[in-house]
């Protein structure tokens, strides 16, 4: 954590604050705030955020609510929704700009379907809306499985007995839901909401396959200033902010989701 975590943020933060020759300035904050795509980017990264999250969420907690129903199939489904563990962001992003793409696999099958004549530009920059749903979908299909797997531990901790009880006292499957096991999951979704968070404003390799430059979000905006500009300080200041962003969201997090301390009497 020293090595690979502490000193890196330390340096970051350091360069953050200085000039190429070495002095304190605060001059790479007002250059970023001036920077032409500084809004731009800023909106994109919390337009996803705010998007996908509450997906990831609401999916995650229906895996949970069909584990516990134990019906026939859940398992191979489940199974399913775990595959894209194994892909990484940059081939997660080529597979979907494969199928999104004017000529890619949905309009294809559109257009065999006789639903449509032209090929629709899903991709186009354009049509913002097109767009940021094709990077939902591709993030959201890539990322689920985190959420997922975090949410159904904490399923499987809840012990059986306390669904049963409710039930025998007459609460409906809603009512199960929403007073016995969403409270119950309240550490694992803290957690999941974190990483899943945090993550987020990283977002990087889906969106650069799918929207490029032309869609820019905090974590392209870094990695310009690093390899086509060479400015580290900036590139700092950017990282500095997608940090400040995480820690804030993480405290919110911490707030709105805290589990009291249960007390026991003898």
């Amino acid at each position: 954590m020293l090595v690979f975590f502490v000193w890196p943020a330390i340096q970051a933060l350091m360069i953050a604050f200085q000039t190429a020759t070495g002095q304190f300035t605060l001059d790479n904050f007002a250059a970023m705030a001036r920077d032409t795509d500084f809004g731009l980017s800023v909106r994109n990264t919390l337009l996803l955020m705010v998007v996908i999250i509450p997906i990831e969420t609401c999916i995650a907690l229906l895996m949970a609510v069909l584990a516990q129903t134990r019906l026939r199939g859940t398992t191979v489904l489940l199974y399913f929704w775990s595959l894209p563990l194994a892909v990484s962001d940059l081939a997660a992003g080529l597979v979907w700009l494969s199928v999104f793409t004017s000529h890619g696999y949905l309009n294809s099958l559109l257009q065999e379907l006789h639903l449509i004549r032209h090929p629709i530009g899903y991709l186009d920059y354009n049509s913002l809306g097109t767009l940021v749903a094709a990077i939902v979908i591709a993030e959201v299909w890539r990322s689920i499985s985190v959420v997922m797997a975090l949410v159904m531990s904490g399923v499987q901790a809840i012990p059986a007995e306390l669904g049963e009880a409710a039930e025998i006292m007459g609460a409906s499957p809603w009512q199960r839901f929403t007073r016995v096991t969403l409270p119950l999951l309240k550490p694992s979704l803290q957690v999941a909401l974190i990483l899943r968070t945090t993550a987020a404003l990283q977002v990087f390799a889906v969106v650069l396959a799918l929207g490029g430059s032309a869609f820019p979000v905090l974590s392209i905006k870094t990695e310009q200033w690093v390899y086509d500009y060479q400015n580290y300080q900036l590139a700092a200041a950017y990282a500095i902010l997608i940090l400040c962003l995480s820690a804030m969201s993480t405290v919110v997090y911490l707030i709105a989701l805290r589990t009291p301390r249960a007390v026991y009497q003898r």
